[in-house]
């Protein structure tokens, strides 16, 4: 399903909760500058940020609200930058399976060239890359960024123009907020939190609890353990809902009738269901019941303030776009040879779905997509082409051991 990878970044989120760390010192803008604006690249539903560490490398991190600190999976760049680290340790990941080695790293430089910069950072190094984020981004990424690096000043999450804006406090005015909403959010641990209101089955409506979370790419999660009413709907489908690391999560992928955020409602949202227990305790989550997403909360504009605990919202290009759920039945993942061109697999087929029927098989290489080389495509082309109207035909070329296979796919609805 498309962007089920999600988990990774949300188990990387909670990775450091039971190791106390220094606290982010954050960038820094031309202080008589009213505002600087950082591009960022959309990939799959993640920010992507391009920055140089050390003043001496070009790195990409997906930007990511529900991460308390920034962390770097590939060892082998801390090993090239020469970066010191301090001291190691072993860390649980948030599925309590399998213990973490890590170093932390300080005093390390992050720019944004021309932009802003971060002079004194601490930042997470893990032993080695359990995530491969790459895989559902489709481009080489080199870890995350905590969103808190940008908590000195108001920032603006464009989706539509792909931009970060920094606003120095000094002079920031009201007339940036005119159409925008106001809500309160709480910040426990650098992460923003935000109560809203859910309906469920038509009927009922609850209260409750997200994370607002950039480093997922889904539009919502729920854990149908935190609430008798949050219970996956009954057509919701048997899924594998993200990667942990001890291996696949399992799931429901359903619809959720409708959420509030303040005065505007999205309705028939995608939504996850995953039972708290086989992630963290709840308490851990900050007594949360789940998370939106950038799948979500990029049909908005949003401005966050940090420091006063609250969100600025207005409607952005796609608010009234549907929720489209994959129609293959079919998850894609890229991998990487030395030429650098993604390569795409299969990573889990549905039962029951186009896909299973085709006799399409987890671990297949596709080739060829329509009359397209797959290295040409990128992974969210490859997704939106998945979710394309019923009744679409999709003609895909697949690599099986030594066999290619030619698969006519008809797309159908599967929520």
């Amino acid at each position: 399903m498309k962007n089920r990878f999600w988990l990774s970044l949300f188990l990387l989120g909670w990775l450091i909760s039971t190791e106390k760390l220094p606290a982010q010192r954050g960038v820094y803008i031309d202080p008589q500058a009213r505002s600087v604006e950082i591009p960022f690249e959309y990939r799959n539903n993640f920010i992507i940020l391009h920055l140089l560490v050390n003043g001496q490398l070009p790195l990409s991190f997906i930007l990511d609200t529900g991460a308390g600190h920034t962390i770097l999976t590939k060892k082998e760049v801390a090993q090239l930058l020469r970066l010191p680290f301090e001291r190691s340790f072993k860390v649980m990941g948030s599925d309590l399976t399998r213990p973490l080695q890590a170093h932390l790293a300080r005093g390390i430089r992050l720019d944004f060239p021309g932009l802003a910069s971060a002079p004194q950072e601490d930042v997470l190094v893990l032993e080695e890359d359990f995530f491969q984020f790459e895989s559902f981004t489709g481009i080489p990424i080199h870890g995350i960024l905590t969103a808190n690096l940008f908590s000195r000043y108001l920032f603006k999450i464009n989706y539509d123009k792909r931009t970060i804006t920094l606003y120095n406090r000094q002079f920031f005015s009201d007339k940036i907020l005119k159409g925008y909403q106001e809500l309160p959010i709480e910040l426990f641990r650098d992460k923003p939190y935000l109560y809203t209101r859910l309906e469920l089955n038509h009927q009922d409506t609850l209260t409750v609890k997200l994370l607002l979370d950039t480093g997922a790419g889904i539009p919502l999660l729920l854990f149908s353990d935190t609430h008798p009413l949050l219970q996956p709907p009954s057509n919701a489908i048997p899924s594998g809902i993200g990667i942990g690391l001890g291996g696949d999560l399992q799931g429901f992928m359903g619809r959720t009738p409708s959420l509030q955020l303040g005065g505007y409602t999205q309705y028939q949202i995608i939504t996850a269901f995953q039972t708290l227990d086989s992630v963290a305790d709840w308490s851990s989550t900050n007594h949360r019941n789940g998370l939106a997403g950038n799948e979500l909360l990029g049909r908005f504009t949003l401005i966050f303030d940090y420091y006063n605990e609250k969100l600025y919202l207005k409607p952005a290009k796609r608010f009234r776009t549907d929720f489209r759920f994959d129609r293959s039945g079919i998850t894609v993942f890229a991998s990487f040879g030395k030429s650098n061109q993604p390569n795409y697999y299969v990573q889990q087929v549905l039962p029951n779905s186009p896909a299973q029927k085709a006799g399409i098989q987890k671990g297949d290489q596709i080739i060829r997509i329509g009359r397209t080389p797959a290295h040409l495509w990128s992974l969210s082309g490859i997704n939106r082409r998945l979710q394309s109207n019923k009744r679409t035909v999709v003609r895909l070329r697949l690599l099986r051991g030594k066999e290619y296979l030619n698969i006519r796919l008809t797309l159908e609805d599967l929520l």
